[in-house]
């Protein structure tokens, strides 16, 4: 590996993500910055070239990686357990969030991280310091650090609440312009071929952007606010309907950082649209199926308004003006391209494959509307990630019990402790604490699970009311699942193949894109659909092998598909069903007389079956919850 890091000056491509960094590191109390976007887009390189640059007017900052799967102890510090056993000493051993005091604390796939540690993270950013009280201890130290998270939308999403704890977002992606892009792999090459020769080539540019940061911090205490922008900041929140104060205390920091950058000593508007435009997106989505981002010509509408609530008749609006582009807002001049990266393919089998439709396919009806979704619960108790629907043993529980058993517990079990110490203290002559009496709690709070829809999309199940409430269904759980920290993923099968309409996902805004259109009409080739739900299920427990899935089938259980239809369908409903997953079959068999088919496949997999007549999009919700419990 080499010494030298990619210089923060050469990336180039990913401006407004620069300069949100840049400001944060002028002003810490904007809160942080969420960067999300797909995968080769320089996010965690930024990151590093940044704190390096930071190192050049600190030398005490550091970059602090958060794992993903860090425990709060790991995070906030807990009582020092050797010490304790040791010297008989009351500690306190620090986190994390004391390490990265001063410098950076860097959470790669946030999204991922449990809400409540997000939390604690988000609220020692704000605050700049860290109260613990645990494990009989009660312990502050300041925690003034930058805080950068990093997301991929497509594997998840963070709620509303902790969106808002942010101070800033930016949305990144590879650039689709082509010089931009050989411009991208010529500098990373020549990165790669001589890191030292290369970060040599910027160190001056680097240089004077430290001298840049530091300037501005020194004078962002002095720049003025007028009341008149103070005021159009207050307008331009309110016109955009943002929950609560936060949004508008953001952007005035954010105002007050980019006049300080800029080198002004008064805030002017276009500071403040700067400030809206890296502040306000991800603070008004009111809905998670609602896009990300802010409408321009929606902002120049509110600037104009506010101008008028700041007293200020606001720009000639037939006069030309740059002051909300993006080279004025740059941290320095760059030359085209480097940065970002090509963005990696996505998975062909997670997206409907575009070929040419056969005779008799039609789109599927618009989802119905969607409705407050009923708790889905797998039965018994497992040990999934955390979450909020299931049973489960896990780090974030409430304690049920003490065992000696490290694998099984989570955190140190004091009063559990304690006893085991006490049966051996006739024989050690006074009680004293060894390895050995350590306990750990059993802790039992919720995980997330994984809900699969398998959606029989063939000509007989086509009618539009049948496809319209299974649509309305399966968002309303979705957005159900959003809130639950749960995944869910559809499966549509049809003609001659079985596709994964969405893939195991807690993005429902991808997933409602995802599920607006997909083809119905053709045969129906069941088990190819049961095999792709196994694979689905499969590859899900491959990565995660914790958590647990419920795979909801509905079809009329007509097998049309291939040689044998019936034969392969008893066959891969047996494969199904030995993977112990739970399941249940919706009957949507219209027909007076009745084959009974969907019954018979239930039977094969072990699951009860429910009759197209309860398929109303409430009722499907019930019959998960009731057959799941």
């Amino acid at each position: 590996m080499p010494d030298a890091g990619y210089p923060f000056s050469a990336l180039v491509g990913q401006d407004r993500l620069k300069l949100a960094l840049v400001l944060c590191a002028v002003r810490p109390e904007i809160g942080g910055v969420l960067i999300r976007g797909e995968k080769g887009t320089a996010k965690s390189t930024a990151v590093r070239a940044l704190t390096a640059v930071l190192t050049a007017i600190d030398e005490d900052a550091r970059l602090v990686e958060l794992p993903i799967g860090a425990t709060e102890d790991r995070v906030v510090g807990s009582l020092d357990l050797q010490r304790v056993l040791r010297d008989g000493e009351h500690a306190f051993s620090p986190g994390l969030l004391a390490r990265a005091h001063g410098g950076v604390l860097y959470v790669d796939e946030v999204n991922l991280l449990h809400d409540h540690l997000v939390d604690v993270l988000l609220d020692a950013a704000a605050m700049g310091r860290v109260h613990v009280e645990r494990d009989g201890v009660s312990h502050s130290h300041d925690a003034r650090f930058i805080l950068i998270g990093t997301m991929n939308p497509e594997e998840g999403e963070l709620r509303p609440q902790l969106l808002d704890r942010f101070g800033l977002t930016v949305d990144v992606r590879a650039s689709r312009e082509v010089d931009v892009r050989v411009e991208v792999i010529r500098r990373r090459l020549a990165f790669e071929a001589d890191p030292s020769g290369f970060a040599d080539r910027y160190v001056a540019d680097d240089d004077d952007l430290a001298r840049r940061i530091a300037a501005a911090r020194a004078a962002v205490a002095d720049v003025v606010l007028p009341d008149g922008e103070l005021r159009r900041i207050a307008a331009l929140c309110a016109a955009f309907d943002v929950d609560g104060m936060r949004a508008d205390l953001v952007v005035a920091r954010t105002a007050v950082a980019h006049a300080a950058w800029r080198g002004a000593g008064t805030v002017a508007e276009e500071d403040i649209r700067i400030a809206a435009e890296l502040a306000l997106p991800h603070r008004r989505r009111r809905d998670p199926f609602d896009d990300p981002g802010l409408d321009p010509d929606r902002l120049d509408e509110a600037l104009s308004d506010a101008a008028e609530a700041a007293g200020d008749a606001g720009p000639d609006p037939d006069a030309e003006t740059d002051a909300g582009s993006e080279t004025d807002a740059e941290p320095e001049p760059d030359p085209p391209g480097g940065g970002g990266g090509a963005a990696e393919p996505s998975n062909g089998d997670s997206a409907q494959q575009k070929s040419a439709a056969p005779p008799g396919t039609r789109q599927n009806a618009p989802p119905s509307a969607t409705f407050r979704a009923k708790a889905l619960v797998v039965p018994g108790v497992g040990e999934g990630a955390p979450g909020r629907r299931s049973r489960a043993r896990n780090r974030t529980g409430t304690t049920v019990a003490a065992t000696d058993d490290p694998q099984t517990g989570h955190g140190v079990h004091l009063f559990g402790t304690l006893l085991a110490a006490a049966g051996h203290q006739s024989g050690r002559g006074r009680l004293s604490v060894v390895a050995d009496d350590v306990r750990r709690s059993v802790r039992e709070g919720r995980e997330g699970n994984l809900v699969v829809f398998l959606v029989d999309a063939s000509g007989s199940m086509a009618a539009r009311d049948r496809m319209a409430a299974v649509g309305g269904a399966t968002l309303s759980l979705l957005r159900d699942a959003y809130q639950r920290r749960d995944k869910v993923a559809v499966i549509t099968f049809r003609g001659d193949r079985a596709d994964v309409v969405l893939p195991p996902t807690t993005s429902v805004h991808i997933a409602s894109r995802r599920l607006a259109s997909f083809d119905t009409g053709g045969k129906t080739p069941l088990a190819m659909g049961l095999l792709k739900a196994r694979d689905v299920v499969l590859r899900e427990r491959a990565r995660d092998r914790a958590r647990r899935s419920l795979v909801v089938v509905l079809t009329d259980g007509r097998a049309t598909g291939g040689p044998d239809p019936l034969g392969r369908t008893r066959t891969a409903a047996g494969l199904l069903s030995a993977e112990n997953v739970a399941a249940v079959v919706v009957d949507c068999e219209t027909s007076y007389v009745r084959l009974n088919l969907a019954e018979d496949l239930a039977r094969q997999l072990g699951a009860p079956a429910v009759r197209l007549a309860e398929l109303r999009a409430d009722g499907l919700a019930r019959l998960v919850k009731h057959e799941a419990a």
